[in-house]
């Protein structure tokens, strides 16, 4: 389809979604595809979906009536977790062109020329255990970071997760590619990366399956040019103390853990299928902070699972009440067709799954306030963006407090000493 010839992407979801919109978005450019923002007229629009939220289907809806009204005749493709695991359904709304499942993503362009606008929408995709191999990707954009794709997939398998059914088992990129993206992100002026995976503490080398995560932070930890490097998420039974002191030892890796905990009722966390108890991840937590007092640790956690009683909800709050953590993410459970969390009884009616959303996102606005407060008066280094917003610029400490100040070009993308 030798006619088209600019591209404008949407993405939806987790940082390995930006990632990945990126890679693609170099692949069509390389095609000689022009890049244009979403709210411009194109030839083809790229949605990368996401399957966390229950409101993929409903999201995915509205973006591809917007893209009818603006541009009738641009060609809608829709890719990601959520065109993985219902794609059908997603073919079926009016206005969708093609459907790539997680092995055809990445052969977007191919794709792309033999499509013609008009004709029944076309679903490429594959059973997910047919999708074994791993896709290099890291985000390039205006930002100051970059996210780095390390590892894919995922084979834990808890009860209220589609990821594993949307990307497939767990798999790796190599150290000596890792390396190589990082020095070409380096070399474009980026000042830090942030490793990003669906389970990134079970990172592998695909090439010497012996080097794990720890070997692969050694190794970029020698990356020149990259000043900061942060770890996305990482499960709480795979964040070894070999790791926590590598962090607190190292000029380049942030004082900075964002680790799941989901639940802090253990009978929740065993329907849950998770592979810790919460002794253990107080353990953590406490680990951390004897490395680095100073280090911020975020937490995702889950409210309204199935059977979640008011008093499992009560140990949960008290827990992370206690525990000394810096911001939670809040999720409501929503149900997720073909996990195992529908078949426990008891589900929780919405209304009350939302009060206790609002009770844990009150918390985290409490623990944030007083890790702010906590390093009142502290001189602290902060990576401001590159782009002003409305005349401001914003950048985040080692320690991941938000700074905002009014914007100085000397300091675009520049580490700056700061006093908070």
């Amino acid at each position: 389809m030798t006619q088209v010839k600019s591209v404008a992407f949407h993405t939806l979801g987790c940082k390995l979604n930006y990632a990945e919109t990126s890679t693609l978005s170099r692949l069509l450019e390389r095609e000689g595809f022009e890049k244009k923002e979403f709210e411009d007229e194109a030839d083809v629009y790229v949605i990368n979906t996401c399957s966390v939220t229950e409101n993929a289907d409903k999201e995915c809806r509205q973006i591809v009536r917007k893209i009818q009204r603006q541009a009738p005749q641009g060609l809608v493709v829709i890719t990601g977790c959520y065109a993985q695991l219902k794609a059908a359904e997603i073919a079926a709304i009016p206005g969708v062109d093609l459907v790539l499942g997680a092995a055809e993503k990445f052969q977007i362009a191919s794709h792309l020329r033999e499509l013609s606008k008009g004709d029944s929408a076309r679903i490429c995709s594959c059973d997910i255990e047919e999708v074994h191999g791993f896709n290099s990707s890291y985000s390039l954009s205006d930002r100051t970071r970059s996210f780095l794709k390390v590892q894919d997939g995922c084979d834990y398998n808890c009860s209220f997760c589609t990821i594993p059914l949307a990307r497939g088992r767990s798999r790796s990129d190599t150290i000596g590619n890792l390396l190589k993206n990082a020095e070409e992100l380096a070399a474009a002026g980026v000042k830090e990366i942030v490793l990003t995976g669906v389970n990134l503490g079970d990172f592998r080398d695909a090439d010497k399956p012996d080097l794990v995560f720890f070997d692969l932070l050694g190794a970029l930890d020698s990356v020149q040019g990259i000043e900061r490097i942060r770890i996305s998420s990482i499960e709480p039974n795979l964040l070894t103390e070999k790791i926590i002191n590598f962090v607190a030892g190292s000029k380049r890796f942030m004082p900075h853990f964002h680790v799941p905990l989901q639940s802090g009722s253990n009978r929740i966390l065993g329907l849950m299928r998770r592979r810790y108890k919460k002794e253990l991840y107080a353990e953590k937590v406490n680990l951390i902070k004897t490395a680095m007092p100073h280090a911020a640790i975020g937490v995702d956690v889950i409210v309204g699972f199935p059977s979640e009683t008011d008093s499992d909800f009560r140990e949960s709050y008290e827990f992370l009440r206690d525990l000394d953590i810096s911001y939670l993410h809040v999720f409501t459970y929503s149900e997720r067709a073909n996990t195992k969390a529908l078949e426990i009884s008891s589900p929780v009616a919405m209304t009350i799954r939302h009060e206790r959303n609002k009770l844990l996102r009150n918390l985290s606005l409490k623990k944030m306030q007083f890790f702010k407060e906590k390093h009142q008066g502290e001189k602290r280094k902060v990576l401001f963006e590159r782009q002003p917003n409305k005349g401001m610029m914003e950048g985040y400490t080692d320690n991941y407090i938000r700074v905002s100040t009014p914007y100085l070009e000397e300091w675009s993308n520049e580490v700056v000493d700061w006093r908070l």
